[in-house]
C-alpha cells in the first residue's frame, strides 16, 4: 500500500468520526427529548457507527503496515477481523430495538411529540450521510480497504433509517400511534440486512476465498508470458487490499535460469496491471517440449549433472542411436575419476533413450575461465596476419582476412581474426573453409594452441 493511499484512508475516516459524532449526539438529544424509539435507535446506530468509525481509523493505520517478520503477508487481516467486531454490535442493537419496539406495541407507551425539530435533524442526517457514504465508498474502491467499505455500508444504510424514522414520524402526525414502533423495526431490519451483506464478504476473505474473476484473471496474465508452457496451479488470497498468488508454471527444461527468472518477472508485471496490487510466489517446473530435439535433451541431461559438454553428434541408424559427446573436465583430474564422470553420464543419456543407444564420450581438459595472457610481439603478430591471408587464398573460399589478434596465454597463443566469404554459400562450407586455415596454422606455428575465426558474408 502506498503512503498517500494509507494518508487517503486515514484522513477520511478522521473527518467521518467527526460527522458520526454530531449527528449522533443531536438524533440521540431529539429522541429524547420527543420519546420517539424509532429515533433513538438510529442514534444508537449511528454511535455504532462512531465506535466504528474510531476502530476503522485505528485498524488501517496499522494494517498498512509492511509484512515483518512475524507477518508475512502484512496486517490487512486487522481490517476484516474489525468488521467482524462492527458486526456483532449492529446486531446486538437491532435486536435489542426489535425487542424493546415489540414491547411498545403491546404495552403501549406515552405519544410521541411531533414537531419540525426531528424532521429538520433528520434531513441534515441524511444529507451528511449521503456525503459521508459516497466519499468512503469511492476512498474503499481506490483503496481496497475492506473497513472503509464497512463504514460505507453503514453510513448507506443511516440513510435509509432516517428515511423510515421520518415515515413513522409521519404516521404518528396522521394519527397511527404505532407509526414510531414501526419505524423502529425498520430500522432494525435495515441493520440485520446489512450485517448480513457485510459478514458474508468478511468470512469470505477471513476463509481465503478468492474473489469473483481474479482467478481467471491472474491465470489468463501469467499465460500470456511467452516461455509459459502451462499453469499447473494457482491459488489467490486476498490480505487487506493485496492480491497474493501463488502460481506453480512450466517451463521448457531447456531454459537457462536466467530465461525463467525473466519469465518470473514479466509474470510478476502482468499480474500488477491485471489485478493493481499483486504480490506472485513463483514456482518453475521445468517439462519436456514435444518438439525437443535428442541433442537438447542430451545438453539437459549434462547441465542437470553440472557438466561442461560440447560437439553432440547424434546419428539415427534406423534402429538405434549413436550419440558422441566431448566432455570437459578438470585438466588436473585422474583419468579414473574422469572416466567415472563420463560413465554417468552415458549411463543417465541411456536412462533417457533406452539401453541400446551407443554413446562415446571424448573426454578432454575444461578451459580455463580467466587464462592470463599478453599481446603478442608485433612482428610476429603480422607474421601471423600474412599467414592466415596466404592460406586463405591457397584455399579459394575465404578472402580479405582483418582485425588479426595475436595473445600468449601459458597454455599457447591464441588467434582471432574476422575474414569474408561468399553470403551463398552454406554454413558447412564456410566452416570446412576456415577449419583448413586452422590446420594450416597449427602446422606453420605450433606455438598456436586455438584459432578463433569470425566468417561475415561478403559484398
Amino acid at each position: 500500500m502506498t503512503t498517500s493511499a494509507s494518508s487517503t484512508k486515514s484522513r477520511v475516516a478522521a473527518i467521518s468520526i467527526i460527522a458520526s459524532a454530531g449527528m449522533a449526539t443531536a438524533k440521540f438529544i431529539v429522541g429524547l427529548l420527543i420519546g420517539s424509539l424509532a429515533l433513538i435507535s438510529e442514534a444508537l446506530h449511528s454511535t455504532i457507527d462512531l465506535v466504528a468509525t474510531i476502530i476503522t481509523w485505528a485498524v488501517v493505520r496499522v494494517s498498512d503496515k509492511p509484512a515483518d517478520a512475524e507477518h508475512h503477508y502484512g496486517h490487512g487481516k486487522l481490517e476484516s477481523l474489525s468488521a467482524l467486531g462492527i458486526i456483532a454490535m449492529l446486531y446486538i442493537l437491532a435486536g435489542g430495538v426489535v425487542v424493546e419496539a415489540f414491547s411498545r406495541l403491546r404495552g403501549g407507551v406515552a405519544p410521541v411529540s411531533v414537531s419540525v425539530l426531528p424532521f429538520a435533524v433528520l434531513v441534515v442526517d441524511i444529507a451528511v450521510n449521503f456525503w459521508r457514504a459516497r466519499a468512503l465508498h469511492r476512498t474503499a474502491r481506490e483503496t481496497r480497504s475492506q473497513a472503509l467499505e464497512a463504514d460505507a455500508l453503514h453510513f448507506g444504510s443511516d440513510v435509509l433509517g432516517s428515511v423510515a424514522v421520518m415515515i413513522g414520524l409521519g404516521l404518528i402526525a396522521m394519527g397511527y400511534p404505532w407509526g414510531d414502533a414501526a419505524a423502529a423495526i425498520g430500522v432494525a431490519a435495515m441493520i440485520a440486512l446489512l450485517g448480513l451483506r457485510l459478514a458474508r464478504s468478511t468470512i469470505e476473505t477471513l476463509l481465503d476465498r478468492a474473489p469473483d474473476g481474479v482467478t481467471e484473471a491472474a491465470a489468463a496474465a501469467i499465460r500470456s508470458i511467452p516461455g509459459v508452457v502451462d499453469l499447473e496451479r494457482l491459488r489467490v488470497r486476498m490480505v487487506g487490499p493485496v492480491h497474493f498468488v501463488d502460481a506453480t508454471v512450466k517451463v521448457p527444461r531447456t531454459y537457462p535460469i536466467d530465461r525463467i527468472d525473466d519469465i518470473k518477472q514479466k509474470a510478476q508485471r502482468a499480474l500488477t496491471e491485471a489485478l493493481t496490487d499483486a504480490d506472485l510466489s513463483f514456482t518453475a517446473v521445468p517439462v519436456a517440449h514435444d518438439n525437443e530435439s535428442v541433442r537438447e535433451r542430451i545438453m539437459v541431461i549434462a547441465r542437470n549433472r553440472g557438466l561442461a559438454i560440447h560437439h553432440v553428434t547424434v546419428h539415427d541408424l534406423g534402429n538405434r542411436l549413436t550419440v558422441s559427446i566431448d566432455l570437459e573436465v578438470d585438466g588436473d583430474m585422474r583419468l579414473v575419476e574422469a572416466h567415472g564422470v563420463s560413465q554417468e553420464l552415458e549411463a543417465a543419456i541411456r536412462d533417457e533413450f533406452g539401453p541400446e543407444v551407443e554413446v562415446d564420450t571424448h573426454i578432454e581438459p575444461l578451459e580455463p575461465e580467466l587464462p592470463q595472457g599478453v599481446d603478442a610481439d608485433p612482428e610476429h603478430a603480422v607474421a601471423i596476419e600474412r599467414a592466415l591471408t596466404d592460406f586463405a587464398a591457397a584455399g579459394g573460399r575465404i578472402y580479405d582476412v582483418h582485425h588479426v589478434r595475436v595473445r600468449d596465454t601459458d597454455a599457447g597463443q591464441i588467434v582471432n581474426f574476422h575474414c569474408r566469404a561468399n553470403p551463398a554459400m552454406s554454413v558447412i562450407d564456410v566452416h570446412d573453409g576456415v577449419d583448413a586455415i586452422e590446420r594450416a596454422m597449427r602446422r606453420a606455428f605450433p606455438s598456436v594452441k586455438r584459432v578463433i575465426s569470425h566468417a561475415e558474408p561478403g559484398v
